[in-house]
């Protein structure tokens, strides 16, 4: 008797066992409802003309981890699958231009075929969110830069783009920048030892960087009071994308979510040699 009843137990365990994973299957939210709860919770109206969709993978697909990042590269997403995230949420292109179809690429480049059979292969869901998570009161790039950079109580309230900070000089601002965002790789225009006291934030990409660097060596020599302080696209960003997922956690609670960085891909010889 005893050989049979083992077995029968063993069968109830098994089916207990199977069941149990199967209703944590069924309670965990489709990809589609995960970006449904975010379109609710947003806070501004759902714009129809958006780059804010999905751009590859099964929006259907039960989702066992959200990687949210501020740019989905091929190491990004790597690093998501290894850790059993299928859902990435990221907000700059992951296709190269801004709407993501770039010109071409689909039949002759062999790095956009390989991102692709990459996502297809580990069945990744990749969904953008850039316009609204702008267009959120406050901006939530912004505030994600604003805490990480220590300037919630410097900003201005008529524009939370202004800061008056305590006296300091373009050098020691220019460290206490790179070391908050760790990022190593600043270029910075003006006078070492010029007093700052006022400063504007504008993160990513807003405007021109060689019209912008061209007037500003202008303003140096011209006001002999004006600097410039040039982060790089995604270090000036990525914080943002950090709130991102701090917001995320207070209405997104059956997946678990998680902040991937974008690596810094510049570097210096000065850098370099540092570390050796």
């Amino acid at each position: 008797m005893r050989g049979p009843v083992n077995i029968a137990l063993g069968a109830i365990l098994i089916g207990t066992v199977l069941c149990s994973y199967a209703t944590a299957q069924e309670k965990r939210p489709t990809a589609r409802e995960v970006i449904a709860a975010i379109q609710e919770h947003v806070g501004v109206p759902w714009k129809t003309e958006t780059v804010d969709t999905f751009k590859a993978g099964n929006p259907d697909t039960r989702v066992t981890g959200i990687a949210v990042t501020m740019m989905a590269t091929l190491d990004v997403l790597q690093r998501a699958a290894a850790n059993g995230q299928n859902l990435v949420i990221t907000h700059e292109p992951t296709f190269y231009n801004h709407l993501d179809r770039p010109q071409g690429m689909e039949e002759n480049d062999a790095v956009w075929k390989e991102k692709r059979a990459f996502i297809e292969k580990n069945r990744l869901v990749v969904w953008r969110f850039h316009d609204h998570w702008h267009l959120r009161k406050p901006d939530g790039i912004l505030a994600g830069m604003v805490q990480a950079l220590g300037w919630e109580k410097y900003q201005s309230a008529e524009n939370p783009h202004l800061f008056a900070v305590p006296e300091t000089t373009l050098e020691k601002l220019a460290a206490d920048v790179a070391q908050r965002l760790n990022t190593p790789v600043l270029r910075t225009v003006g006078n070492p030892e010029m007093k700052v006291t006022r400063l504007a934030l504008s993160p990513g990409s807003a405007g021109f960087e060689r019209e912008t660097q061209a007037l500003e060596m202008d303003n140096v020599e011209v006001l002999k009071r004006k600097a410039l302080i040039v982060i790089g696209h995604v270090p000036s960003e990525q914080a943002g994308m950090e709130e991102c997922v701090r917001w995320m956690k207070t209405f997104v609670k059956d997946v678990p979510i998680e902040f991937v960085t974008t690596k810094q891909q510049f570097w210096t010889p000065a850098e370099r040699s540092g570390r050796h």
